[in-house]
């Protein structure tokens, strides 16, 4: 179930927070010790530069996954450590990775640490509204010459989000995942009806039936929740697939998931059909076919966020990793480091900087 680690830091004393945190979600990935040790020490010098450079802010940890094809369960559980703030923000963000940069009298080795120590590091940040770091660490793949599995190829397509519990909750209602299976990569968001632990089970049940069937298209995965969230409180699902070779996205939900896909400029909605899945059968699934390219973005969101949001330059900003995106949109749809409607999750999919395609 997503459980996620939510600690807003405004003193010294939350750092301390941050670091247990990522001992706990690093102990629910299953990560070794020294990658443990790793995910503590990111924590902790993103709460310190919250402190130091934004006045604080919010740290959010939570275990999400990577498709890794080689694995039982095609996932592979990563530690994903965000600091969002309302900052400042910072002129030279290059700068601010390199070893020996501050703006106080502090070493500056933070953020260039959490680079080396992560295996996925990003920042972004905007002089007067605030900075988004993210950092991800995963379990360190053992050498091919060591038995280990060869590196899969970087693929043409990547996908990350948020997701932020209501009212600081141990559980959020809301999960996402995203598969890949051949040519066909999945993305879902579900939003289990209500909040905390039953919530929770209602949202799981959806991806864990994702991972079970990554090759179904959305409205045939749709139909078969239809019976697995029937012990559940049922849950709003949407569900895009993206075929990379013949270059379209099908899409389809049921209920209050918001979707809207950018096309060079452009954005247009992807709408679902009403209802709650898991609780009644739905006569017939609509499923919305687009094309897709390496100008365009798609963003899920469930109804935590207003549904009058604002992309902004992020969204545009091709080499940003889609988390990065995703936590922009919600710190710039809220006033405060996050929102306080609903459990709130923001998931987006994006094609991968070209230097990164296979």
């Amino acid at each position: 179930m997503p459980r996620v680690w939510e600690v807003p830091v405004h003193d010294s004393t939350r750092v301390r927070d941050a670091r247990v945190a990522a001992e706990s979600a690093a102990a629910r990935a299953g990560l070794d010790e020294g990658r443990a040790a790793g995910c503590a020490l990111v924590a902790t010098e993103l709460a310190t530069n919250l402190l130091k450079h934004a006045g604080g802010g919010l740290i959010l940890l939570d275990v999400v996954s990577r498709p890794a094809p080689e694995r039982a369960d095609g996932a592979a559980p990563m530690v994903q450590i965000v600091a969002i703030d309302h900052g400042p923000g910072v002129r030279d963000v290059a700068g601010a990775l390199r070893d020996g940069f501050s703006t106080t009298s502090s070493l500056g080795a933070g953020l260039g640490t959490c680079s080396r120590v992560a295996d996925d590091f990003d920042l972004h940040s905007t002089v007067g509204r605030g900075t988004i770091a993210l950092a991800r660490l995963g379990a360190r793949p053992e050498r091919r010459g060591g038995g280990g599995p060869a590196p899969s190829p970087a693929p043409a397509v990547r996908a990350g989000g948020v997701n932020i519990p209501f009212a600081g909750a141990e559980f959020s209602g809301d999960a996402w995942a995203w598969v890949r299976k051949g040519d066909l990569t999945t993305l879902m968001l579900a939003d289990g009806l209500g909040h905390g632990l039953a919530a929770a089970r209602a949202s799981s049940a959806a991806v864990e039936q994702l991972y079970r069937a990554p090759e179904l298209s959305p409205a045939h995965l749709l139909r078969r929740l239809e019976d697995a969230l029937r012990d559940t409180r049922g849950a709003a699902v949407a569900v895009a697939q993206l075929d990379v070779a013949a270059g379209t996205l099908l899409f389809a939900g049921i209920g209050n998931i918001g979707a809207r896909l950018r096309t060079g400029a452009t954005w247009q909605p992807l709408l679902s059909r009403p209802g709650i899945v898991g609780a009644h059968r739905a006569a017939r699934i609509p499923q919305h076919e687009a094309a897709w390219g390496d100008d365009c973005l798609l963003v899920l969101h469930s109804d935590g966020l207003p549904s009058r949001w604002s992309p902004g330059p992020a969204a545009h900003s091709p080499s940003l990793d889609p988390a990065v995106i995703a936590a922009v949109i919600v710190r710039d749809a809220s006033s405060p480091a996050r929102p306080v409607r609903d459990d709130t999750t923001v998931a987006v999919l994006s094609p991968s900087p070209p230097d990164r395609h296979p």
